[in-house]
Parts: C-alpha cells; sequence; structure tokens
C-alpha cells in the first residue's frame, strides 16, 4: 500500500481499491458502511454521500493506525455478487 504523510497523519492514496459495502439501516435511520477486507473498520452517513465520504476516512484513519502501529495492512479483494 502506497501512502502519503499529512503533518502526523498518513493518509491513504488507494482508498478506492478497498471494497465498501453501504446498507440502509431502518433501526438507525443511516447508511452502515463495512469495509470486509479491513476487520471492524465499519462507519455510517445519515446520506449515501456521506456514508461514501465516511468510508474513505474510516479506511483512511483504519490504515493510518495500523502503520502507526508497525502492523500488515490486508491486500484488497475483489468480491462477487452471486444471486444479484
Amino acid at each position: 500500500m502506497r501512502a502519503r504523510k499529512e503533518g502526523n497523519v498518513i493518509v491513504s492514496e488507494h482508498y478506492e481499491h478497498y471494497s465498501m459495502v453501504i446498507e440502509w439501516s431502518d433501526e438507525d435511520q443511516a447508511y452502515i458502511v463495512t469495509v470486509p477486507e479491513l476487520p471492524r473498520c465499519r462507519t455510517h452517513g445519515l446520506t449515501y454521500q456521506e456514508a461514501v465520504s465516511q468510508g474513505e476516512d474510516a479506511i483512511d484513519s483504519w490504515m493510518s493506525a495500523r502503520l502507526v502501529s508497525g502492523r500488515s495492512i490486508p491486500s484488497s479483494r475483489v468480491f462477487s455478487l452471486s444471486g444479484v
């Protein structure tokens, strides 16, 4: 993974290579975002556009924390939608 440093924060240049599953939650009245490749990487947004933006931010934050801790970054994967 390539990244750039902005101040004290490491920002991914390739968050768009990671998948975001975006689902509407009636209970939360928000779009819930899950990044399947990154354990426990979840966020939400009140609108679809906000959910996408929050998802991108969550991926960058997840990767930054992982890099700072010296832990490895999982590779992005391609998922197929069967039965859709």
